[in-house]
């Protein structure tokens, strides 16, 4: 992380929670627990060793220990998967750097800085196109 980085300003998600949905974010992010849906960050997200994330995740830089079985990943500069990891899903990345014991199962794609642009504003543009529930 950012020597800068105010610790204030990563959003963590410790061991024991739970959550569904879609988190979209200009910080890093860092799991513990389980996470189903989508994750949109600017930032790093880091997925602890006992961490569950299934879903899709758009993110600049991405240290992955934990497990996926489902999903799909892009990452605009460094997948760092680290040893005891489990991933099934697609990856796509500009670098990828593979721990001994990392496991993985699916395609694995070098991304260029403009497809990876493509989809990021995709995800934006989609989020705002979204319809407002009003209560």
């Amino acid at each position: 992380m950012d020597n800068n980085v105010n610790m204030n300003e990563v959003s963590r998600f410790s061991a024991g929670t739970v959550f569904k949905g879609e988190i979209s974010s200009s910080n890093d992010i860092r799991i513990d627990g389980e996470f189903d849906g989508t994750i949109n960050s600017k930032g790093r997200l880091v997925v602890g060793e006992k961490a569950v994330v299934n879903g899709d995740i758009i993110c600049t830089n991405v240290d992955f220990s934990g497990t996926m079985s489902k999903g799909t990943v892009y990452v605009a500069d460094t997948l760092s998967l680290k040893a005891g990891c489990s991933v099934d899903g697609d990856l796509r990345f500009k670098r990828l750097q593979v721990d001994l014991d990392a496991k993985v199962n699916g395609n694995l794609r070098v991304l260029t800085d403009s497809e990876f642009e493509k989809v990021a504003s995709k995800a934006t543009a989609e989020k705002s196109a979204a319809p407002v529930k009003e209560k």
